[in-house]
């Protein structure tokens, strides 16, 4: 009886797990879609059928779970359904450089010659119940040296019923700057992260922990406006009071407790809006902002500005999404207030207090062929004004990479890559990826 009850309790977990729908890389056509959705409703069906025979085989709950069960029942059932999705990237290629995590800085990147598994990602997102939705995707990775790593990326709350068009996400998140940073790896266009992201925000993007405010405005066409406050401490807040930071200033981390309110903790403020310049083509635009604290000093500051454009256009008689044309580019400013401080490899030595000032840029275009082929081209440069450290972190590059994928179907992807660098005080690189992803289970659909 154990057994039979253990196996009908897995066969549950499975059906309440069952996908709900599937993130296409590709946009799907209308007759695929509903095609999706009546399979969706045959899903559920057979999941709602299971479950009652499971009730009847498995009897009533236990009478000291029935406060529980008093819980969770009501007018309303609440964390029904949960998607469970995985999504993993495996890289493979060779590069000229020495030193590829040099060239190559983003914690998804490709590091070695050779292959590479830089990104494995559960993902599980639901109905809480009628006011709140719930994410979380949690990261496995395989680094250089071969270890296997575990990160909780993002776990958040999202409201679904705030009057007046306001929206509250609080948890770990990602900030949404800009467009790409948001953006998890298996959605990026190309196989590594841009340059200029990877100066500002550090390997890993920025994300930390807080709360965003979102308000779509009353405009006759789409407008968005978004703050979030978050924490301005950990590996992921690059710029700002990460551990990591001496790779910026040069000196002796400031380590010190959060203890100065609001002035201690990160702003991240955006507004973006979208509109049709024709029946053919979409035009997105934003601002973003990041102000916080960095630890060079007991009062400094950092400040990074950013300004996003996409646009798009997609053929009138377009079959699952394609002929299409896309132009994506980012322009990043920071200003670092570095405060006077030790030098950290020779503490005898007094850095003077000085702004630090980096900019860079990424612009890229995707010519989708026709359907499940499209071809890209990237072009960025980053680029730090001389200040009293030297730091490889800061140093000059520029990057060109063409790149091909093909989605043998919406949940598999194969892409290739090559890459020229040129690092200005030390020569120029030629890298060759290959990327192969795949796709199971739900997935939650990314923002235009």
């Amino acid at each position: 009886m154990y057994i039979k009850q253990t196996f009908s309790a897995l066969a549950l977990l499975v059906c309440v797990g069952l996908p709900a729908r599937s993130d296409a890389q590709v946009p799907a056509s209308k007759s695929k879609q509903d095609s999706i959705a009546r399979a969706d409703s045959i899903a559920r069906a057979d999941s709602i059928a299971l479950v009652k025979q499971l009730e009847k085989e498995l009897g009533p709950p236990n009478a000291d779970t029935s406060a529980g069960a008093a819980a969770t029942q009501g007018p309303v059932a609440t964390g029904s359904y949960m998607n469970i999705g995985f999504v993993a990237l495996t890289d493979a290629g060779w590069s000229t450089a020495h030193d590829i995590g040099a060239i190559e800085r983003g914690d998804h990147d490709p590091k070695v010659n050779g292959f590479t598994i830089p990104n494995a990602e559960i993902s599980l997102d639901g109905n809480v119940d009628p006011y709140f939705k719930g994410f979380s995707n949690i990261v496995l990775k395989i680094d250089s040296a071969g270890e296997s790593g575990i990160e909780l990326e993002e776990a958040y709350g999202l409201t679904t019923s705030l009057p007046w068009n306001l929206q509250l996400k609080f948890g770990q998140f990602f900030a949404e700057f800009g467009r790409q940073n948001p953006q998890h790896p298996h959605s990026w266009a190309f196989i590594d992260a841009p340059l200029v992201l990877t100066r500002m925000f550090g390997p890993d993007g920025l994300r930390s922990q807080g709360v965003r405010l979102s308000w779509l405005l009353p405009t006759p066409f789409y407008t968005e406006a978004l703050v979030a406050v978050m924490n301005a401490t950990g590996g992921t807040t690059s710029s700002f009071r990460s551990p990591e930071s001496s790779d910026i200033h040069g000196g002796v981390i400031d380590d010190r407790p959060v203890s100065n309110g609001f002035a201690d903790l990160l702003i991240v403020p955006r507004i973006n809006t979208s509109f049709d310049l024709t029946e053919t083509q979409t035009v997105v635009l934003g601002v973003s902002g990041a102000f916080g604290p960095n630890n060079s000093g007991p009062a400094a500051k950092t400040q990074i500005y950013g300004a996003d454009l996409y646009w798009k256009w997609k053929a009138a008689n377009a079959q699952a999404g394609f002929p299409f044309l896309s132009l994506q580019t980012e322009a990043m400013w920071r200003r670092y207030d570095a405060a006077q401080r030790l030098e950290q490899d020779e503490l005898l030595v007094t850095l003077p207090s000085e702004v630090l000032k980096d900019r860079g840029a990424y612009a890229q275009v995707l010519w989708g062929i026709k359907p499940r082929i499209v071809a890209g081209l990237r072009g960025e440069f980053e680029h730090g004004d001389p200040g009293s450290f030297a730091t490889d972190l800061r140093a000059d590059q520029t990057r060109w990479s063409p790149n091909l994928t093909w989605y043998p179907t919406e949940f598999s992807r194969i892409g290739v890559q090559y890459n020229y660098d040129n690092r200005k005080t030390i020569g120029s690189d030629h890298s060759l990826w290959l990327q192969l992803q795949f796709l199971i289970g739900a997935h939650a659909a990314h923002k235009f």
